[in-house]
């Protein structure tokens, strides 16, 4: 028997599920996803049942499909299928992570966005950018690195990638009620295409996320803040040369802003050793977008 109970006001919701209340209201609103009740008060109250829902439609934008598309999915209670529809979708994934990637390999730019495009019509705008370009320019780094491609390889799809990150980035809205984040790279630190996904994670999710890249001085870093009052501040390091100068930052900036939510990622945190992993834990978003999802509401509660 379901249970008809309200249970959960909305700021509950929002914080299990990672939801800022606005996206709720505008989901009930245009989707009719669910109806919560109402306490004597006028406030929202989901029940149990509701809150399955909210959970399973999550789930399906996470896998990459839109919103209305799960909440059709959800109208037909195609439900049954879920494991081959995933696989089908991985599939589906990997086919045009490495086609995308073997156009790119050979400087056919014309191929390149038409594959993109394609995958832009099939997963959503979340799934396209971290999913497929994210992966591609990981592998095409551990390519370079291995000498299995020239410089001018990289090169061209570093910048077919940040090229096409930032035209979708700054087409997103900006929900000014959730807290401003800027997104920063290391100290001598060029590489900002991981930074630049990481910062469309945020500004997908209407965060006033504020997009400063690489080759900023740290004095200028802390004028930004000082400027800004950021809520969240968020620096990338991808070469392990340059991690002590931006964990340096990272002190001194915690030292400075008492306030101040501290983020650390990139591929070069990966070499931190344990121990240093434990000691720099609250700072470290992790390496994916479950991760930097559950980092986010770490640092909202």
């Amino acid at each position: 028997m379901s249970d008809q109970t309200g249970k959960y006001n909305i700021k509950a919701v929002s914080n299990m599920l990672g939801i800022h209340p606005g996206t709720l209201r505008a989901w009930e609103r245009r989707y009719n996803v669910i109806e919560p009740v109402r306490n004597e008060a006028g406030h929202r109250l989901y029940t149990e049942d509701q809150m399955k829902v909210l959970k399973w439609i999550m789930a399906k934008v996470e896998q990459g499909f839109t919103i209305g598309q799960a909440v059709e999915l959800l109208d037909k209670q195609d439900v049954i299928d879920d494991v081959d529809k995933e696989r089908v979708s991985s599939n589906q994934l990997d086919t045009f992570k490495e086609d995308l990637l073997q156009s790119l390999l050979s400087f056919n730019e014309n191929k390149s966005n038409q594959t993109l495009d394609l995958a832009f019509n099939v997963f959503s705008i979340e799934k396209v950018v971290i999913t497929i370009l994210g992966d591609i320019l990981v592998e095409v780094g551990d390519l370079w690195e291995r000498n299995e491609i020239s410089i001018a390889h990289e090169h061209f799809v570093t910048s077919f990638i940040r090229t096409k990150i930032g035209m979708v980035f700054h087409n997103l809205p900006v929900n000014t009620m959730l807290p401003k984040v800027i997104c920063v790279c290391g100290p001598n630190e060029r590489h900002e295409i991981g930074l630049l996904i990481f910062t469309f994670f945020l500004r997908r999710r209407g965060y006033e996320a504020i997009y400063l890249g690489s080759g900023i001085p740290e004095k200028d870093v802390f004028q930004v803040v000082e400027e800004v009052k950021p809520k969240m501040i968020v620096i990338s390091c991808t070469l392990v040369d340059h991690l002590s100068d931006t964990i340096r930052l990272v002190s001194q900036l915690d030292e400075h802003f008492s306030e101040l939510k501290i983020g650390l990622g990139g591929h070069a945190v990966k070499s931190l050793s344990k121990t240093a992993k434990t000691m720099y834990r609250p700072y470290l978003i992790g390496e994916n977008d479950d991760e930097w999802l559950e980092w986010l509401k770490s640092q909202l509660t």
